[in-house]
């Protein structure tokens, strides 16, 4: 066979292959319009590679019973929601103001989530890099029992290498130490560098490891989740990673300004559960849910919280559907800031909604994006929203990266989630809604504080771009629903 027929039977097949993709797509996959039409283009325009693009970026993964749950434990966790919608139904949570208020938010993620109400939580917010690790590496030190430590990014430098030297002492105390982290956002990494750590008795493993560390077909479906629990009594959550740009130490990006949350009290025991289900799908020791089903702290403060976790295994997505439903019911204001704000339809509605009925919408992002595609997809959003009265800033101190919404400073969600389509869609997300005045006018006075670092983009600064920066979002947003 010549080089010409070998030719045509490779493309040939290719194009078979994009054609049974395509059919994939639009028949079987069950993806929104937007996500279908750009996938179709992507095979149709860029046939061999979007072949391979399909394969690495465009699988869908979906599995009822994702983390293999026995049926015992699946009964146990359904019977405690219908047991907290029981109580909701019969009021019995409606001495307490707002959540009498928010019942209906409450209730969508019972039903939705299955995330459980913890009434008694006591929560401290950081702004600050340094000041999060001081207090985590602090809570570290102090640990008796066990240490549950989960993040997307764990950097090679000198902040990872800290973590690790302080892990390790514990382990070689006798604490019992498990560290999970996303092999793709911990690329440079490898457990080589957690050596020391598990001579001494320390777990560590990858989410979505790599065959033969070179081929990943989990690479779009990141674990972004970063969660800390100790001893069952303490959990961080929130947007900070583990790397020295998070302590504002790297030029690129400046000053580095996150949100993350310390909780004592009941909602530990919800962190804890995540990270368990997390771990023993990539662990090959699994561990035992049973003992972890009692919550190990009494309760500190007097916050109520609700854990709300999404991934690509969901069945709806969970933490989009809690941002809308946050929006729908605000009254007076709403504060987002996000890294990235690349939206569906449906989120893009609740703004505009809000907006036409006189709510204050105001969204915050970084005044430069660290990936540039992405961002001129922001803007095109964002732009669009400044038709509709929203205010946005666009923070100039250095880089925004906190994912928090406030809503008339009465209800709260800070977690891991940014508003766009991969949070929502494709990566495991987790996000703590916190139903508390006090914690949501803390989480509102930063916001305000942030938009003194901050320049508004106006409707005339926005016209005022030139024809390539237009033609940039137009690509970018057609593309949006993938990025």
């Amino acid at each position: 066979m010549d080089v010409t027929n070998v030719t045509t039977l490779i493309v040939t097949v290719v194009l078979i292959g994009n054609i049974v993709l395509a059919g994939v797509v639009v028949f079987i996959e069950r993806r929104d319009i937007g996500s279908t039409w750009a996938w179709l283009m992507v095979l149709f325009f860029i046939p061999i590679v979007g072949f391979l693009v399909y394969l690495f970026l465009g699988r869908q993964l979906k599995q009822r019973n994702f983390y293999r749950l026995s049926s015992e434990e699946r009964n146990y966790l359904q019977s405690t929601v219908e047991e907290q919608i029981q109580q909701l139904q019969n009021r019995r949570f409606f001495g307490h103001k707002l959540l009498t208020k928010h019942s209906d938010l409450l209730l969508m993620n019972l039903n939705s989530s299955n995330a459980l109400l913890s009434m008694y939580n006591e929560i401290e917010i950081f702004s600050d890099g340094h000041e999060k690790f001081h207090a985590l590496f602090e809570d570290i030190k102090n640990a008796q029992e066990e240490i549950h430590l989960q993040y997307y990014i764990i950097q090679r430098d000198s902040l990872g290498k800290r973590l690790c030297d302080e892990l390790t002492k514990k382990a070689k105390e006798g604490i019992k130490v498990r560290v999970l982290y996303d092999e793709i956002g911990s690329k440079r990494i490898s457990p080589g560098f957690f050596k020391e750590l598990i001579r001494y008795g320390g777990e560590v493993e990858a989410f979505f490891p790599s065959f033969l560390k070179l081929i990943n077909f989990r690479i779009n479906n990141r674990n972004h989740r970063k969660v800390c629990i100790i001893d069952g009594k303490i959990a961080y959550i929130g947007g900070f990673n583990i790397g020295n740009e998070y302590l504002g130490l790297e030029k690129k990006f400046g000053y580095w300004r996150d949100t993350h949350l310390r909780i004592k009290g009941e909602s530990v025991n919800q962190l804890q559960g995540r990270f368990l289900l997390d771990w023993n799908y990539a662990a090959k020791n699994k561990l035992n849910l049973e003992p972890y089903a009692v919550p190990m702290e009494k309760p500190e403060g007097n916050s109520p919280v609700q854990i709300i976790a999404s991934g690509p295994n969901s069945e709806t997505e969970h933490i989009k559907n809690m941002y809308i439903k946050l929006i729908m019911t605000a009254k007076r204001t709403v504060y987002i800031q996000s890294p990235y704000f690349v939206p569906d339809a449906s989120f893009m509605d609740a703004c505009k909604i809000a907006l036409l009925s006189g709510v204050d919408v105001r969204i915050m992002i970084p005044s430069k994006g660290d990936f540039p595609i992405v961002y001129w997809a922001t803007l095109a959003y964002t732009g669009e929203l400044v038709d509709y009265g929203a205010k946005i800033y666009l923070y100039e101190k250095g880089f925004i990266h906190a994912k928090t919404i406030v809503v008339d400073q009465e209800v709260a969600s800070v977690g891991t989630a940014n508003i766009d389509t991969r949070s929502f869609h494709l990566n495991f997300e987790v996000n703590a809604v916190i139903y508390d005045e006090k914690v949501a006018k803390q989480l509102s006075d930063l916001f305000l504080q942030d938009c003194h670092d901050s320049s508004q983009l106006t409707m005339g600064k926005y016209k005022e771009r030139s024809m390539f920066i237009k033609f940039k979002e137009a690509i970018s947003r057609l593309l949006s629903p993938i990025l």
